[in-house]
């Protein structure tokens, strides 16, 4: 049932692929939804910036690719 939603995803734009792709691979290897989530909010805004679209990118986004990163960085592994 949480496959499903892939089939909606445009498989021609890269930049929309990759961050949905890396949120499934880090869902998987880490056993953990949050940190999948958090790993999308980074690497989505990325994606776009090298892309070079970065107006698809909503104020919003910025701020939990922030928090996002901040976790990262602060995470005690």
């Amino acid at each position: 049932m949480m496959i499903a939603p892939i089939t909606r995803l445009r498989f021609d734009d890269y930049s929309e692929i990759l961050p949905a792709f890396s949120i499934i691979v880090m869902m998987s290897f880490t056993y953990n939804i949050g940190i999948g989530m958090t790993a999308g909010f980074v690497v989505y805004p990325l994606i776009k910036i090298l892309s070079g679209r970065r107006g698809d990118i909503k104020a919003g986004m910025w701020v939990l690719a922030l928090l996002s990163l901040l976790f990262f960085v602060f995470y005690p592994y």
